[in-house]
């Protein structure tokens, strides 16, 4: 079963979980988190959390870790994220971002600008602001002083606290070392210089640090939806008859596409003269819902092809899938397929992060898939 495929079995059985329960329990949470950081390799990224941080490497194997406060800390929602890039030179640079999603002090921050900062404090002591607030971005950026002080807290037990004039933000310790360990394993550092973890007495030169991988390239092609027939027929086939052929693209259709045989409309476009644009619902759960896209041939052989079950929409040559991790939204999962004249190929894949009322929409974005995307003049 390919990686796609798990991840939105996934999601349908979250969904299902939490209609049944309202929300999912912890020991479901961390099954999912283990399931998503095995199998993520399809893509070459890497995906994994622990307690109260996460790291997901896309495939230039860039590496983002992301912290959050505690879980049941949730009237001051806070996140940090950590970027480091491929290479032995790689620096790090991290943001912070106070929660949103819930009425908080973060909103009177946005109207304050530059006369208040954010200060860093660790075990008490006073690291310094921040640099400005970008009410546009709804983060700040940490200095080069505050990232080498948070790294070095992370690796042990620490008092991590992000103040503003009278509040403060406790930013969770839990979880953090393994995730550190997993991004230097990702990414060749284990046992270098520049590594997170236990980078003094370094054995290993840093020969061994993964070089940054080239981003792959797509042609987007803007498919030709008045296109005529190459065979100069009117396509046309029963619903019975296209649920029985798309019913042979899935080895598990009960779990994939369980709506497959109901009577909800087929949608069907013309990418051009010989081959279709095919979706029909999926599968629908509490908040979440995933339709089936497939490309086949207008005529004998159909040859369909699956691109996925989980989209949520789909716009002039562009497939899109945005399932929530829950009710209120404030976590995100993302797809997008481009049209490259032939197929669809996987143009982006990432998350929001974890569900910790940061922000509506999600905290960060953390792809595992990225590409560059050129248009077929």
């Amino acid at each position: 079963m390919t990686y796609s495929t798990i991840k939105s079995n996934l999601i349908k059985k979250m969904a299902s979980l939490r209609i049944k329960n309202h929300r999912l329990t912890p020991v479901v949470v961390a099954m999912s988190a283990a399931l998503l950081s095995n199998v993520t390799m399809a893509h070459a990224g890497v995906e994994f959390a622990n307690q109260d941080w996460q790291v997901a490497c896309d495939n230039t194997m860039t590496c983002r870790l992301a912290g959050y406060q505690a879980e049941n800390n949730s009237e001051l929602p806070v996140s940090v994220l950590l970027v480091r890039r491929a290479g032995a030179n790689a620096t790090v640079e991290g943001k912070v971002k106070l929660g949103g999603a819930k009425e908080s002090s973060s909103k009177a921050l946005m109207q304050l600008g530059d006369r208040h900062r954010i200060s860093l404090f660790i075990n008490d002591k006073n690291y310094g602001e921040t640099k400005t607030f970008s009410a546009t971005a709804g983060n700040a950026e940490l200095t080069e002083t505050q990232v080498s002080a948070l790294l070095d807290a992370l690796t042990k037990s620490s008092k991590i606290e992000l103040v503003l004039r009278n509040s403060r933000w406790q930013l969770s310790d839990k979880g953090a070392s393994a995730v550190m360990l997993k991004a230097d394993e990702a990414q060749g550092r284990v046992g270098t210089s520049n590594a997170f973890i236990d980078r003094e007495g370094a054995a290993k030169t840093n020969s061994s640090v993964i070089p940054p991988k080239a981003v792959p390239k797509l042609r987007f092609v803007l498919p030709n939806s008045k296109a005529v027939s190459n065979n100069n027929k009117k396509f046309g086939m029963r619903s019975s008859q296209l649920a029985t052929i798309m019913k042979g693209t899935m080895k598990e259709v009960d779990s994939d596409c369980p709506n497959l045989p109901d009577k909800s409309p087929w949608r069907i476009n013309r990418l051009n003269g010989s081959q279709l644009l095919v979706q029909h619902e999926c599968w629908r759960g509490a908040y979440n819902v995933g339709t089936g896209v497939w490309v086949m041939n207008d005529s004998k052989p159909y040859n369909p092809t699956l691109v996925t079950t989980s989209a949520t929409g789909y716009d002039e040559g562009k497939i899109t899938s945005v399932q929530r991790g829950r009710g209120i939204g404030d976590c995100l999962a993302k797809s997008e397929w481009i049209w490259t004249g032939k197929s669809f190929e996987k143009s982006y894949e990432s998350t929001t992060g974890l569900c910790r009322l940061i922000a509506a929409g999600g905290a960060w974005e953390l792809p595992t898939y990225v590409t560059e995307v050129r248009t077929a003049q």
